[in-house]
C-alpha cells in the first residue's frame, strides 16, 4: 500500500494539514487511532474528532493501568462520545500471573508482548490508516520518526501509520492543550511525563528523557512501534 503523492510529502505539513489529508477520501473509511490518553493523544484526538467524529479509538486494556487512567478514559469516552474499543489480551491478569508469574517485574518485555503488542497487532488488521500521538522528542528511539510510515504486521499486511505531532515539542503539546482547554491525566501534575501501566511507570529520572521513568530504565519501548518503516 502506498499513499497518494500529497501524503508522501507530509514532512512539510502542519498537524492540521496532515489530518485533513489523511482522512480525505479512501483513508477516512479505514482509519483508527491508538490512545493511552496521554497529553499527545488528547491533542491528536481533538484534531481527529473534528473531521472523523466516529473514528475507532483503540485503548490497550492491559489490566495494569493507573486507576486515574481508567477513570479519565471513561470520562473522556462519555463526554467526547468516543467510539472506544478496549483491546484486551487473551489472558486476564490473574490467569497470566498464575501461569507465568509477575512478568512486569521478572520479564517486562514478555509482559508487553502479551498484553500490548500481540493484542494491538491483531486489532489493527481491519484498518488501512493508523493515527498515533508519537513525537520524535519523546525518546532517542523515536528520533527518526516520520510523519507517515508503513507499519508492517507479522502477517505481512501493511497499513499507513500517521503521526501528526512527530515534529512537535513538549511545549507545543501543552500550549495546544491550554489554548483548547483540553483535559489531561492527573498524573502529570504529580511529575510524570510518560504514563503507561502503573507498575512500570515512575517519575522520570532524566529530565531530558521524558520516557526515562518507564520500565525502571530497562527499556524505552513496549514494542508496538518497532515494525514501521518510512515511506519510499
Amino acid at each position: 500500500m502506498r499513499l497518494s503523492n500529497e501524503l508522501e510529502n507530509l514532512e512539510l505539513r502542519t498537524a492540521d494539514e496532515i489530518v485533513d489529508l489523511a482522512v480525505a477520501g479512501q483513508f477516512s473509511a479505514g482509519a483508527c487511532f491508538t490512545s493511552s490518553f496521554q497529553a499527545e493523544d488528547m491533542v491528536v484526538l481533538h484534531l481527529l474528532l473534528r473531521r472523523v467524529p466516529n473514528i475507532p479509538v483503540l485503548f490497550l486494556e492491559t489490566g495494569y493501568h493507573f486507576a486515574e487512567t481508567y477513570e479519565f478514559r471513561d470520562e473522556i469516552t462519555r463526554d467526547w462520545s468516543l467510539n472506544l474499543i478496549n483491546v484486551i489480551p487473551t489472558r486476564s491478569v490473574a490467569a497470566q500471573e498464575s501461569a507465568l508469574g509477575v512478568l512486569y517485574r521478572d520479564d517486562p518485555a514478555k509482559c508487553c508482548q502479551f498484553r500490548k503488542v500481540d493484542p494491538l497487532l491483531n486489532a489493527l488488521r481491519p484498518f488501512e490508516t493508523w493515527f498515533t500521538g508519537l513525537r520524535r522528542e519523546q525518546s532517542v528511539t523515536r528520533k527518526n520518526l516520520r510523519k507517515a510510515e508503513l507499519h508492517r504486521l507479522p502477517t505481512g499486511e501493511t497499513l499507513t501509520k500517521v503521526s501528526p505531532l512527530a515534529d512537535w515539542t513538549w511545549g507545543q503539546v501543552w500550549e495546544y492543550t491550554a489554548a483548547n482547554k483540553i483535559r489531561y491525566l492527573p498524573q502529570y501534575d504529580r511529575g510524570y511525563s510518560s504514563i503507561g501501566c502503573e507498575p512500570c511507570t515512575a517519575i522520570p529520572n532524566d529530565p531530558n528523557n521524558l520516557r526515562s521513568g518507564r520500565w525502571g530504565g530497562q527499556k524505552l519501548e513496549c514494542g508496538i512501534h518497532t515494525f514501521s518503516e518510512p515511506l519510499k
